[in-house]
């Protein structure tokens, strides 16, 4: 099992500043200076940047903040020739059946390039701005549905099912999707377990100190082998390598200084109501303080004072870095989706020191380091 880098696609604004531009932050502009905006432009820079140092894919997220996931990336494929789309979708937004044909047909568009990523929901404020009023649970029993009939349809014969949430009578995708997208799943709460061992290829968890990723590791697997399944790991983190440690933390505590307490104060509020067993973990990291924020040697819990989701970054220097994704990669973790802000900088300052380092481990596949990208890395860039 080799290491699997991902990166991911700003698609809610960029920029030197963790302050989300649209759900947190004050004053007159409605948010910091200095953002860049998500522009097709400035998306297909990160994207040809990933796509030449080396990462396998990235990941689009979904929301209110962002730009659709499905038109973004399609359209980034026409600017990339490898570079895979981890789309992140909400079922229940769209019938199972369209969105399997979606599926389909974005396969046949960019030649197999489509990777899918499962995300039930876990605020219903959100939830209700697109017109959806169920509860937590109920919400993954319509998942648990929506990817039996997406599965279903994928097979090319028709296809019925009969839930609570979906009535489909002779369903199908007249040309299925070759190959089929793998489904990346997400989730902490007991009803998201059962569901990821039935549907997910890749379960993938937030970055949590290893022996908690551990722990989610060994619940999901034990799930997945009464369902005779077995599922792949991943973990989304943000990353801030630098060529020495002393850089990186410089680098992490500027971000901080950022951050003014009525910030900081409002993304708790805001975040500390959602419904997500996951984003309860992540708040419980730091306690909204920003005290002892290095959670494990590392392993920096300072992006989740403003910011919801992923809220752990690995800081350090390259070497340092490499350590920490091989010590969860012992553990089982094959996939990284990884970001750092601004996104097009900190791809170069992964892919140029950290890839190079994992290369010369024996971590990735293929050769040392990506081709047709220069190794001189030196002070002062």
């Amino acid at each position: 099992m080799t290491v699997r880098l991902h990166w991911f696609l700003p698609t809610g604004g960029d920029g030197r500043t963790l302050v989300d531009r649209h759900a947190y932050a004050s004053g007159p502009a409605g948010g910091p200076s200095g953002v860049r905006a998500p522009d097709i432009d400035y998306l297909v820079q990160i994207a040809k940047a990933a796509e030449r140092l080396g990462f396998e894919a990235v990941l689009t997220p979904t929301g209110t903040w962002c730009e659709d996931a499905w038109l973004t990336t399609v359209a980034l494929a026409q600017h990339t020739e490898r570079l895979k789309f981890l789309v992140a979708f909400r079922p229940g937004l769209l019938s199972p059946t369209l969105a399997a044909q979606m599926a389909a047909t974005y396969q046949r568009i960019t030649r197999g390039r489509l990777l899918l990523n499962v995300v039930t929901g876990g605020d219903s404020a959100e939830q209700r701005r697109f017109g959806d009023h169920l509860d937590h649970d109920r919400r993954y029993a319509r998942t648990d549905e929506f990817l039996s009939v997406v599965r279903g349809v994928w097979r090319g014969q028709p296809y019925d099912f009969h839930g609570a949430h979906y009535q489909v009578e002779g369903g199908l995708t007249a040309l299925p999707p070759d190959p089929v997208p793998q489904l990346f799943f997400g989730g902490s709460s007991a009803a998201a377990g059962p569901v990821a061992a039935r549907h997910a290829d890749v379960y993938l968890t937030w970055g949590e100190p290893p022996a908690q990723v551990k722990e989610k590791i060994d619940w999901i697997r034990s799930l997945a082998e009464r369902e005779g399944r077995e599922v792949r790991f991943g973990v989304r983190l943000h990353t801030l390598s630098r060529d020495s440690s002393a850089e990186a933390w410089a680098t992490a505590h500027r971000l901080l200084d950022d951050l003014d307490a009525e910030t900081v104060a409002a993304a708790q509020a805001a975040l500390g109501r959602s419904e997500s067993v996951g984003q309860r973990r992540m708040l419980d990291l730091h306690g909204g303080s920003r005290d002892a924020l290095e959670i494990y040697p590392n392993l920096w819990a300072g992006v989740g004072l403003v910011r919801g989701g992923a809220g752990t970054a690995l800081v350090g220097s390259h070497a340092e870095v490499a350590d920490r994704i091989e010590e969860y990669h012992a553990l089982g973790v094959e996939h990284f989706v990884l970001s750092g802000y601004p996104h097009l900088e900190e791809a170069y300052w992964f892919g140029e020191g950290v890839i190079p380092e994992l290369a010369s481990r024996g971590l990735l596949a293929g050769p040392a380091a990506p081709a047709n990208v220069p190794l001189l890395v030196a002070s002062g860039r």
